[in-house]
């Protein structure tokens, strides 16, 4: 039975990962921005905060933690109009938490299975936005997604050898509140013309990727780019 870390286990894609993983037979420790239902609290826009979530939830585990899934994530309007300092503020935070706390939890995770000399598995969910951009207020988004992006590749292609294995999945708009703000601020349904799937993706689609990933996946897909977006952008 595999012990597995989720990050933004609490709502939307991550609940739902959280929930699929536990039908599966994995032991899921969760994480939330506060500690509730059962979940590690951690902000992650806080620098240390990673680190104090990996030592948590090794303690939590009382062994090795299998899997490492890097879901949270910040999603919040950026116009280019705001204040300098306002601007730089949420540009920062953003990459903090969508990139910067992954990166430092995949290191913490790399390590360990490197000092133990044991397997493990990371999953990056990113976003379509990674490859086609975002909006004119969500630079920092896609900047921190295409960054994920980046950082899954590396790891997949330094730590092969070593049986440590990375994959990413890339949501179009996915049924979540985050996502709904955005719908509406962008048209509703007019941006649906845009997908031609016709609708978005929902939480349980996402998340049936996400275990086939960290528990089906050959190791030959390793470095893997899951897109699920209902074909509104295709590589």
């Amino acid at each position: 039975m595999p012990t597995v870390l989720v990050t933004g286990a609490t709502r939307g894609i991550g609940a739902a990962i959280a929930a699929a993983l536990s039908t599966r037979g994995a032991r899921v420790i969760r994480h939330g921005s506060k500690s509730v239902d059962g979940a590690l609290g951690a902000d992650l826009a806080d620098p240390g905060a990673p680190q104090q979530l990996w030592h948590d939830a090794l303690e939590l585990a009382g062994g090795p933690i299998d899997i490492l899934i890097n879901n949270a994530g910040r999603f919040e309007a950026n116009p280019i109009e705001g204040s300098d300092i306002g601007w730089l503020d949420n540009w920062e935070d953003t990459l903090r938490i969508n990139l910067t706390a992954a990166a430092q939890l995949s290191r913490f995770a790399i390590r360990h299975w490197q000092r133990q000399a044991i397997p493990g598995r990371i999953i990056h969910v990113a976003s379509r936005a990674a490859y086609r951009g975002d909006s004119p207020a969500h630079w920092h988004y896609a900047a921190a997604k295409a960054g994920m992006i980046g950082l899954h590749k590396t790891i997949a292609r330094a730590y092969a050898a070593e049986h440590i294995l990375s994959f990413a999945i890339t949501p179009g708009f996915t049924d979540t509140a985050m996502a709904d703000d955005y719908l509406a601020s962008r048209g509703g349904p007019a941006l649906l013309a845009d997908i031609p799937l016709g609708r978005v993706a929902t939480p349980l689609e996402i998340a049936a990727i996400a275990v086939f990933c960290a528990l089906d996946a050959p190791p030959s897909m390793t470095g893997a780019v899951i897109d699920a977006n209902g074909a509104s952008y295709v590589r």
